[in-house]
């Protein structure tokens, strides 16, 4: 009779996760990293639109707006690391989220009816994928120059108006009108997340996402369409 060796590993469970690493893997969880990283996103936005105003101040304002940014590296890639990490782990909850969702129901509704969803709610998962493939296309424009015929380091303004006229404009206005679905549901979304008390109509929570999404939205897209017009020039 032969006997088969087993390794120490063999048979041994995993070990337990603790109830913080169970917590933050349940969907309470995801839905709170969500929540907070869509937080610190969404202020992000806000200020970077209000840097961006500075170009109607004119060349020397916003170059001088971008040394500042630029004065200490260590800080301002500490800044842009962070970011990256928000944005993976808005990301990987939502990935984990929907994964979870289908699970649940492998087999999708045989007729469905729009009752209480909005067009921005259904077309999270069009925006989400589109404005992450912006931004990369964004950082390669105006941040490193690298698809910028005409970039020149430290130059802002210059880098502005000549990299924001034509298609680049409309292409920079189209993205700002999918953030603005995404950001008017995410926002609403996150107070619920958060507890607030929120109905989908006539609430508080609907007011602040509308105010706060036409604020910045609108605000970035008034930069490019300047261009467009003139109003922005060399």
């Amino acid at each position: 009779m032969s006997v088969v060796a087993s390794s120490p590993a063999a048979g041994r469970r995993p070990a337990p996760r603790s109830r913080l690493q169970r917590f933050l893997t349940s969907s309470i969880g995801l839905k709170l990293i969500m929540a907070f990283s869509g937080v610190f996103l969404s202020l992000f936005a806000l200020g970077h639109m209000l840097g961006n105003l500075q170009a109607y101040q004119g060349a020397e304002a916003l170059d001088a707006y971008g040394a500042l940014l630029h004065k200490e590296p260590a800080l301002l890639w500490g800044v842009r690391l962070g970011l990256l990490g928000l944005v993976g782990m808005h990301i990987f909850a939502y990935l984990a989220l929907t994964r979870r969702n289908n699970t649940a129901r492998p087999k999708g509704y045989r007729q469905r009816k729009w009752r209480e969803s909005s067009y921005a709610s259904r077309s999270m998962t069009l925006t989400g994928p589109l404005l992450l493939a912006f931004i990369v296309y964004h950082i390669l424009h105006l941040t490193t120059g690298t698809v910028h015929p005409d970039y020149e380091e430290g130059a802002v303004y210059h880098n502005l108006v000549t990299g924001l006229g034509g298609v680049n404009g409309l292409i920079y206005i189209a993205a700002m009108a999918m953030l603005a679905f995404h950001l008017w549901h995410g926002v609403w979304s996150m107070m619920l997340t958060l507890g607030l008390p929120e109905g989908r109509y006539g609430s508080l929570g609907r007011t602040v996402a509308t105010i706060f999404t036409i604020l910045v939205t609108v605000g970035f897209a008034t930069v490019p369409l300047a261009v467009l017009t003139g109003v922005l020039h060399l």
